[in-house]
Protein backbone atom coordinates (compact mmCIF):
# COMPACT_ATOMS: atom_id res chain seq x y z
CA UNK A 1 0.00 0.00 0.00
CA UNK A 2 0.77 3.21 -0.33
CA UNK A 3 1.98 6.07 2.53
CA UNK A 4 2.65 9.48 2.42
CA UNK A 5 5.28 8.98 4.89
CA UNK A 6 7.37 7.21 2.06
CA UNK A 7 8.65 10.46 0.21
CA UNK A 8 9.58 12.11 3.48
CA UNK A 9 11.74 9.03 4.20
CA UNK A 10 13.27 9.66 0.67
CA UNK A 11 14.01 12.90 1.54
CA UNK A 12 15.11 12.17 4.96
CA UNK A 13 17.72 9.94 2.90
CA UNK A 14 18.96 12.55 0.34
CA UNK A 15 19.24 15.15 2.48
CA UNK A 16 22.98 16.37 3.83
CA UNK A 17 21.31 17.78 6.96
CA UNK A 18 20.27 13.68 8.02
CA UNK A 19 20.05 12.58 11.07
CA UNK A 20 19.08 9.49 13.47
CA UNK A 21 14.85 9.34 12.98
CA UNK A 22 12.44 8.59 14.89
CA UNK A 23 9.19 7.79 13.54
CA UNK A 24 6.79 7.79 16.16
CA UNK A 25 2.95 6.65 16.11
CA UNK A 26 -0.06 5.02 17.81
CA UNK A 27 0.50 0.65 17.71
CA UNK A 28 -0.73 -0.90 14.18
CA UNK A 29 -0.16 2.33 11.92
CA UNK A 30 2.45 0.46 9.73
CA UNK A 31 5.65 2.03 10.79
CA UNK A 32 7.51 -1.15 10.99
CA UNK A 33 5.71 -1.53 7.40
CA UNK A 34 6.56 1.22 5.87
CA UNK A 35 10.37 1.41 7.38
CA UNK A 36 10.95 -1.73 5.75
CA UNK A 37 9.51 -1.20 2.93
CA UNK A 38 11.70 1.70 2.40
CA UNK A 39 14.41 -0.29 3.42
CA UNK A 40 14.45 -2.85 0.87
CA UNK A 41 13.58 -0.03 -1.96
CA UNK A 42 16.18 2.14 -1.48
CA UNK A 43 19.15 0.73 0.45
CA UNK A 44 21.20 -2.65 -0.58
CA UNK A 45 20.22 -4.30 2.98
CA UNK A 46 18.15 -4.04 6.08
CA UNK A 47 19.24 -4.49 9.68
CA UNK A 48 16.79 -4.74 11.59
CA UNK A 49 16.46 -5.29 15.38
CA UNK A 50 13.44 -5.31 17.45
CA UNK A 51 13.65 -4.75 21.66
CA UNK A 52 9.91 -6.44 22.23
CA UNK A 53 10.77 -9.52 20.30
CA UNK A 54 14.23 -9.81 21.47
CA UNK A 55 14.88 -8.44 24.80
CA UNK A 56 18.62 -9.46 24.99
CA UNK A 57 19.20 -7.03 22.88
CA UNK A 58 19.16 -4.54 25.25
CA UNK A 59 22.30 -6.12 27.33
CA UNK A 60 24.89 -5.03 24.43
CA UNK A 61 23.57 -1.59 24.43
CA UNK A 62 23.82 -1.45 28.38
CA UNK A 63 27.52 -2.68 27.75
CA UNK A 64 28.26 0.53 25.30
CA UNK A 65 26.57 3.19 23.17
CA UNK A 66 29.66 3.76 21.02
CA UNK A 67 29.10 3.24 17.53
CA UNK A 68 32.33 1.67 17.18
CA UNK A 69 31.25 -0.72 19.68
CA UNK A 70 27.56 -1.52 17.98
CA UNK A 71 28.48 -1.99 14.82
CA UNK A 72 30.15 -4.87 14.48
CA UNK A 73 27.88 -6.39 17.28
CA UNK A 74 24.41 -5.21 15.73
CA UNK A 75 25.87 -7.13 12.05
CA UNK A 76 26.66 -10.71 13.45
CA UNK A 77 23.41 -10.35 15.53
CA UNK A 78 21.41 -9.28 12.10
CA UNK A 79 23.17 -11.65 10.19
CA UNK A 80 23.74 -8.28 7.74
CA UNK A 81 26.89 -6.26 6.79
CA UNK A 82 26.01 -3.03 8.06
CA UNK A 83 27.93 -0.40 5.39
CA UNK A 84 28.34 2.77 5.89
CA UNK A 85 24.56 5.08 3.55
CA UNK A 86 23.75 1.44 2.06
CA UNK A 87 22.33 -0.47 4.81
CA UNK A 88 19.12 1.16 6.52
CA UNK A 89 19.52 0.16 10.80
CA UNK A 90 16.09 -0.08 11.87
CA UNK A 91 15.61 -0.19 15.92
CA UNK A 92 12.02 -1.52 16.10
CA UNK A 93 9.74 -0.79 19.53
CA UNK A 94 13.27 1.43 21.32
CA UNK A 95 11.18 2.47 23.99
CA UNK A 96 11.89 -1.20 25.18
CA UNK A 97 15.16 -0.11 25.74
CA UNK A 98 16.60 3.58 27.15
CA UNK A 99 20.16 2.91 25.93
CA UNK A 100 19.32 2.27 22.34
CA UNK A 101 17.15 5.40 22.14
CA UNK A 102 20.00 7.43 23.94
CA UNK A 103 22.80 5.84 21.22
CA UNK A 104 21.15 8.04 18.66
CA UNK A 105 23.14 10.99 20.17
CA UNK A 106 26.47 9.39 19.15
CA UNK A 107 25.58 8.00 16.20
CA UNK A 108 24.77 11.25 14.83
CA UNK A 109 28.03 13.14 16.54
CA UNK A 110 30.28 10.47 15.75
CA UNK A 111 29.39 7.64 13.11
CA UNK A 112 26.55 10.12 10.73
CA UNK A 113 27.23 8.77 7.42
CA UNK A 114 25.14 5.46 9.19
CA UNK A 115 21.65 5.66 8.18
CA UNK A 116 19.14 4.94 11.21
CA UNK A 117 15.66 4.86 12.03
CA UNK A 118 14.01 3.62 14.89
CA UNK A 119 10.34 3.06 15.69
CA UNK A 120 7.97 2.92 19.05
CA UNK A 121 4.21 2.95 19.47
CA UNK A 122 4.80 4.56 22.91
CA UNK A 123 7.62 6.74 22.38
CA UNK A 124 5.56 10.12 23.32
CA UNK A 125 5.11 8.01 26.76
CA UNK A 126 8.50 7.19 27.44
CA UNK A 127 10.39 10.28 26.61
CA UNK A 128 8.44 12.25 29.14
CA UNK A 129 9.60 9.47 31.79
CA UNK A 130 12.65 10.92 33.84
CA UNK A 131 14.69 8.12 33.27
CA UNK A 132 14.81 8.50 30.13
CA UNK A 133 17.72 10.73 27.85
CA UNK A 134 15.96 11.69 24.94
CA UNK A 135 18.80 13.15 22.54
CA UNK A 136 17.47 16.48 22.11
CA UNK A 137 18.99 18.13 18.68
CA UNK A 138 20.47 15.18 17.54
CA UNK A 139 17.59 13.20 15.98
CA UNK A 140 14.66 14.23 13.09
CA UNK A 141 11.23 13.12 14.27
CA UNK A 142 7.96 12.27 12.10
CA UNK A 143 4.59 10.50 13.50
CA UNK A 144 2.68 8.44 11.53
CA UNK A 145 -0.73 8.75 11.57
CA UNK A 146 -3.55 5.73 10.14
CA UNK A 147 -4.20 5.90 6.56
CA UNK A 148 -6.30 9.09 5.34
CA UNK A 149 -8.99 9.02 2.70
CA UNK A 150 -6.21 9.39 0.00
CA UNK A 151 -4.24 6.38 0.93
CA UNK A 152 -7.45 4.23 1.35
CA UNK A 153 -8.62 5.17 -1.97
CA UNK A 154 -4.99 4.64 -3.79
CA UNK A 155 -4.99 1.05 -1.76
CA UNK A 156 -8.29 0.81 -3.45
CA UNK A 157 -6.46 1.47 -7.05
CA UNK A 158 -8.56 4.38 -7.71
CA UNK A 159 -5.68 6.71 -9.02
CA UNK A 160 -7.96 8.81 -11.45
CA UNK A 161 -10.34 9.42 -8.56
CA UNK A 162 -8.03 10.70 -6.51
CA UNK A 163 -6.63 12.59 -9.22
CA UNK A 164 -9.72 14.44 -9.95
CA UNK A 165 -10.56 15.16 -6.66
CA UNK A 166 -7.38 17.20 -6.38
CA UNK A 167 -8.14 18.70 -9.62
CA UNK A 168 -12.12 19.82 -8.44
CA UNK A 169 -10.17 20.73 -5.21
CA UNK A 170 -7.57 23.14 -6.69
CA UNK A 171 -10.65 24.77 -9.04
CA UNK A 172 -13.44 24.76 -7.35
CA UNK A 173 -14.70 22.75 -10.19
CA UNK A 174 -17.91 20.18 -8.97
CA UNK A 175 -17.47 17.00 -9.91
CA UNK A 176 -19.07 14.64 -12.40
CA UNK A 177 -22.12 13.48 -10.56
CA UNK A 178 -21.08 9.61 -11.20
CA UNK A 179 -17.83 10.16 -9.99
CA UNK A 180 -18.92 12.28 -6.50
CA UNK A 181 -21.47 9.85 -5.74
CA UNK A 182 -18.71 7.13 -5.95
CA UNK A 183 -15.81 9.12 -4.03
CA UNK A 184 -19.15 9.37 -1.13
CA UNK A 185 -20.03 5.83 -1.14
CA UNK A 186 -15.51 4.85 -0.92
CA UNK A 187 -16.15 7.51 2.06
CA UNK A 188 -18.85 5.93 3.77
CA UNK A 189 -17.09 2.48 3.38
CA UNK A 190 -14.05 4.35 5.23
CA UNK A 191 -15.57 5.34 8.00
CA UNK A 192 -16.20 2.01 8.92
CA UNK A 193 -12.81 0.38 8.07
CA UNK A 194 -11.10 3.37 9.04
CA UNK A 195 -7.16 4.15 8.26
CA UNK A 196 -5.48 1.21 10.34
CA UNK A 197 -3.11 -0.44 7.21
CA UNK A 198 -4.12 -4.24 8.17
CA UNK A 199 -8.24 -3.37 8.51
CA UNK A 200 -7.92 -1.82 5.08
CA UNK A 201 -5.97 -4.36 3.58
CA UNK A 202 -8.27 -7.58 4.92
CA UNK A 203 -11.33 -5.02 4.21
CA UNK A 204 -10.15 -4.31 0.53
CA UNK A 205 -9.57 -8.01 0.28
CA UNK A 206 -12.14 -9.52 1.35
CA UNK A 207 -15.46 -6.65 2.03
CA UNK A 208 -15.85 -8.61 4.90
CA UNK A 209 -17.30 -6.04 7.59
CA UNK A 210 -17.38 -9.23 10.47
CA UNK A 211 -13.65 -10.08 9.82
CA UNK A 212 -12.80 -5.81 9.63
CA UNK A 213 -14.46 -5.76 13.47
CA UNK A 214 -12.60 -8.71 14.61
CA UNK A 215 -9.70 -7.04 13.67
CA UNK A 216 -10.53 -3.82 14.89
CA UNK A 217 -11.42 -5.19 18.28
CA UNK A 218 -7.88 -6.77 18.72
CA UNK A 219 -6.15 -3.65 18.11
CA UNK A 220 -8.36 -1.85 20.78
CA UNK A 221 -7.81 -4.90 22.92
CA UNK A 222 -3.73 -4.11 22.33
CA UNK A 223 -4.90 -0.25 23.39
CA UNK A 224 -5.81 -1.74 26.68
CA UNK A 225 -2.96 -4.06 27.05
CA UNK A 226 -0.79 -1.14 26.98
CA UNK A 227 -2.61 0.94 29.36
CA UNK A 228 -1.35 -1.78 31.64
CA UNK A 229 1.88 -2.25 30.70
CA UNK A 230 3.43 1.01 30.13
CA UNK A 231 1.10 3.47 32.73
CA UNK A 232 1.79 3.91 36.68
CA UNK A 233 -0.28 1.37 38.41
CA UNK A 234 -2.58 3.80 39.85
CA UNK A 235 -3.21 5.78 36.71
CA UNK A 236 -4.05 2.95 34.42
CA UNK A 237 -8.14 2.90 35.79
CA UNK A 238 -8.54 6.34 34.88
CA UNK A 239 -6.90 6.20 31.33
CA UNK A 240 -9.15 3.46 30.66
CA UNK A 241 -12.21 5.39 31.93
CA UNK A 242 -10.78 8.35 29.85
CA UNK A 243 -10.31 6.46 26.73
CA UNK A 244 -14.00 4.71 26.86
CA UNK A 245 -15.79 8.06 27.90
CA UNK A 246 -14.01 10.12 24.80
CA UNK A 247 -16.55 8.07 22.34
CA UNK A 248 -19.67 9.19 24.78
CA UNK A 249 -18.90 12.66 24.67
CA UNK A 250 -18.52 12.47 20.97
CA UNK A 251 -22.37 11.48 20.95
CA UNK A 252 -22.92 15.19 22.61
CA UNK A 253 -24.23 18.20 21.12
CA UNK A 254 -21.25 20.22 22.28
CA UNK A 255 -17.86 17.77 21.76
CA UNK A 256 -16.20 19.70 24.30
CA UNK A 257 -14.63 17.62 26.94
CA UNK A 258 -15.69 17.40 30.27
CA UNK A 259 -14.51 16.05 33.80
CA UNK A 260 -17.73 15.61 34.92
CA UNK A 261 -18.83 13.05 32.19
CA UNK A 262 -16.30 10.88 33.11
CA UNK A 263 -17.85 10.18 36.54
CA UNK A 264 -20.02 12.14 39.05
CA UNK A 265 -17.50 14.98 40.96
CA UNK A 266 -14.75 14.41 38.35
CA UNK A 267 -12.33 17.15 38.27
CA UNK A 268 -9.04 18.13 36.23
CA UNK A 269 -6.80 17.21 38.74
CA UNK A 270 -8.08 13.94 39.10
CA UNK A 271 -7.66 12.95 35.20
CA UNK A 272 -5.28 15.14 33.27
CA UNK A 273 -2.07 12.88 33.48
CA UNK A 274 -4.44 10.41 32.34
CA UNK A 275 -5.63 12.39 29.23
CA UNK A 276 -2.20 13.60 28.51
CA UNK A 277 -0.73 9.29 28.49
CA UNK A 278 -3.38 8.86 25.75
CA UNK A 279 -2.60 11.78 24.20
CA UNK A 280 1.23 11.45 24.05
CA UNK A 281 0.81 7.97 23.40
CA UNK A 282 -1.22 8.57 19.85
CA UNK A 283 -4.47 7.28 21.28
CA UNK A 284 -6.34 10.38 20.81
CA UNK A 285 -5.53 13.61 19.76
CA UNK A 286 -6.63 16.61 21.49
CA UNK A 287 -7.35 20.19 20.36
CA UNK A 288 -7.72 23.29 21.94
CA UNK A 289 -10.15 26.12 22.11
CA UNK A 290 -8.15 28.98 20.52
CA UNK A 291 -9.87 32.20 22.30
CA UNK A 292 -8.52 35.08 19.24
CA UNK A 293 -7.77 33.26 15.92
CA UNK A 294 -4.72 35.37 15.64
CA UNK A 295 -1.11 34.34 15.17
CA UNK A 296 0.49 32.22 16.69
CA UNK A 297 -2.73 30.44 17.61
CA UNK A 298 -0.90 28.61 20.01
CA UNK A 299 -0.56 31.55 22.13
CA UNK A 300 -4.01 32.43 22.47
CA UNK A 301 -5.06 28.64 23.52
CA UNK A 302 -7.37 27.81 26.66
CA UNK A 303 -5.72 25.01 28.21
CA UNK A 304 -8.74 24.49 29.92
CA UNK A 305 -11.15 23.85 26.99
CA UNK A 306 -10.49 21.56 24.64
CA UNK A 307 -12.02 18.32 22.65
CA UNK A 308 -10.61 15.06 22.28
CA UNK A 309 -11.21 12.27 19.22
CA UNK A 310 -9.98 8.75 18.43
CA UNK A 311 -7.27 8.65 16.09
CA UNK A 312 -9.02 6.49 13.84
CA UNK A 313 -13.09 7.09 12.99
CA UNK A 314 -12.75 3.22 11.82
CA UNK A 315 -11.92 2.23 15.87
CA UNK A 316 -13.93 5.15 17.02
CA UNK A 317 -17.29 2.91 15.50
CA UNK A 318 -15.69 -0.28 16.68
CA UNK A 319 -15.79 1.12 20.13
CA UNK A 320 -19.17 2.29 19.87
CA UNK A 321 -20.05 -1.14 17.51
CA UNK A 322 -21.78 1.06 14.85
CA UNK A 323 -23.39 -1.17 12.40
CA UNK A 324 -21.97 -0.75 8.96
CA UNK A 325 -25.48 -0.47 7.51
CA UNK A 326 -26.18 2.01 9.53
CA UNK A 327 -23.42 3.94 7.80
CA UNK A 328 -23.29 3.07 4.38
CA UNK A 329 -27.34 3.52 4.23
CA UNK A 330 -27.38 6.70 6.66
CA UNK A 331 -29.65 5.30 8.54
CA UNK A 332 -31.41 8.00 11.19
CA UNK A 333 -30.71 6.23 13.81
CA UNK A 334 -26.96 7.63 13.78
CA UNK A 335 -28.53 11.63 13.72
CA UNK A 336 -27.19 11.61 17.35
CA UNK A 337 -23.79 10.76 16.80
CA UNK A 338 -23.02 11.23 13.01
CA UNK A 339 -21.80 14.85 14.56
CA UNK A 340 -18.83 13.67 16.50
CA UNK A 341 -18.30 11.15 14.44
CA UNK A 342 -17.76 13.35 11.18
CA UNK A 343 -15.76 15.46 13.30
CA UNK A 344 -13.29 13.12 14.52
CA UNK A 345 -12.69 11.63 10.72
CA UNK A 346 -12.09 15.27 9.94
CA UNK A 347 -9.33 15.86 12.37
CA UNK A 348 -7.94 12.42 11.77
CA UNK A 349 -7.64 13.84 7.94
CA UNK A 350 -6.05 16.74 9.26
CA UNK A 351 -3.60 15.67 11.26
CA UNK A 352 -2.09 13.28 8.12
CA UNK A 353 -1.63 16.63 6.34
CA UNK A 354 0.53 18.08 9.29
CA UNK A 355 -1.89 20.56 10.64
CA UNK A 356 -2.17 21.58 14.44
CA UNK A 357 -6.29 21.90 14.65
CA UNK A 358 -8.10 24.33 17.70
CA UNK A 359 -11.35 25.19 17.98
CA UNK A 360 -13.11 28.56 18.04
CA UNK A 361 -16.41 29.83 20.02
CA UNK A 362 -17.92 33.21 21.04
CA UNK A 363 -19.17 33.84 24.11
CA UNK A 364 -22.58 33.50 23.00
CA UNK A 365 -22.18 29.90 21.76
CA UNK A 366 -21.49 29.88 18.54
CA UNK A 367 -18.79 27.49 17.54
CA UNK A 368 -16.53 26.51 14.87
CA UNK A 369 -15.04 22.74 14.45
CA UNK A 370 -11.84 23.63 13.64
CA UNK A 371 -9.05 26.56 13.21
CA UNK A 372 -5.54 25.93 11.12
CA UNK A 373 -2.99 27.84 9.68
CA UNK A 374 -3.39 27.21 6.16
CA UNK A 375 -0.43 28.64 3.72
CA UNK A 376 0.22 31.24 6.49
CA UNK A 377 -3.18 32.39 7.07
CA UNK A 378 -6.05 31.15 9.23
CA UNK A 379 -8.64 29.54 8.03
CA UNK A 380 -12.39 28.37 9.63
CA UNK A 381 -13.51 25.11 9.07
CA UNK A 382 -17.44 24.08 9.21
CA UNK A 383 -17.82 20.84 8.99
CA UNK A 384 -22.03 19.30 8.32
CA UNK A 385 -22.58 15.40 8.49
CA UNK A 386 -24.87 15.81 5.11
CA UNK A 387 -25.68 17.98 2.91
CA UNK A 388 -27.09 21.01 5.07
CA UNK A 389 -26.49 24.50 3.62
CA UNK A 390 -26.33 26.20 7.65
CA UNK A 391 -23.75 27.30 8.93
CA UNK A 392 -24.62 29.89 11.61
CA UNK A 393 -21.61 30.08 13.47
CA UNK A 394 -19.46 29.99 10.57
CA UNK A 395 -21.31 33.57 9.47
CA UNK A 396 -20.86 34.86 12.77
CA UNK A 397 -16.99 33.87 12.70
CA UNK A 398 -16.43 35.75 9.46
CA UNK A 399 -18.32 38.82 10.22
CA UNK A 400 -15.98 39.10 13.65
CA UNK A 401 -12.42 38.28 12.10
CA UNK A 402 -12.88 38.78 7.92
CA UNK A 403 -11.09 35.97 7.11
CA UNK A 404 -9.46 35.40 3.67
CA UNK A 405 -12.37 32.61 2.96
CA UNK A 406 -13.86 29.95 5.05
CA UNK A 407 -13.75 26.04 4.34
CA UNK A 408 -17.24 24.07 4.72
CA UNK A 409 -17.35 20.46 4.37
CA UNK A 410 -20.59 18.58 3.83
CA UNK A 411 -21.84 16.28 1.49
CA UNK A 412 -22.52 18.85 -1.50
CA UNK A 413 -20.12 19.14 -4.12
CA UNK A 414 -17.08 21.45 -4.92
CA UNK A 415 -18.11 24.74 -5.27
CA UNK A 416 -16.70 28.45 -3.92
CA UNK A 417 -19.99 30.74 -2.64
CA UNK A 418 -19.59 34.15 -0.88
CA UNK A 419 -16.05 33.62 0.43
CA UNK A 420 -16.37 29.55 1.21
CA UNK A 421 -14.61 27.01 -0.29
CA UNK A 422 -17.43 24.02 -0.74
CA UNK A 423 -15.25 21.24 -0.18
CA UNK A 424 -17.00 17.35 -0.07
CA UNK A 425 -15.95 15.65 3.25
CA UNK A 426 -14.31 12.70 1.32
CA UNK A 427 -11.79 15.43 -0.49
CA UNK A 428 -10.84 17.00 3.25
CA UNK A 429 -7.44 15.13 2.84
CA UNK A 430 -6.57 17.93 -0.49
CA UNK A 431 -6.75 20.80 2.64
Amino acid sequence: MIRKINQYLINWKNSPYRKPLIVQGARQVGKTYSILAFGREQYENVAYFNFETTPTLAKTFAESIDPAYLIPILSRISGQTIIREKTLIVFDEVQKCEQALTSLKYFCESAPEYHIVVAGSLLGVAVNREEFSFPVGKVDMVTLHPMDMEEFLLAAGEEDLVAQIRHCFETDTPMPSALHDAALAYYRQYLIVGGMPECVEKYLATKDFILLRHTQALILESYLNDMSKYNKENEIKKTRLCYNNVTVQLSKKNTRFQYKLIKKGARAAEFENAIEWLALSGIVTRIYRVEHPQKPLDDYRDIDAFKIYISDVGLLCAKKEIIAEDVLYQSPDLDGFKGGMVENYVCSQLAVSGYTCYYWMSDRGAEVDFIIQREGKIIPIEVKSADNTQAKSLAVYIGAYKPPYAIKLSTKNFGFTDGKKIVPLYAAFCI
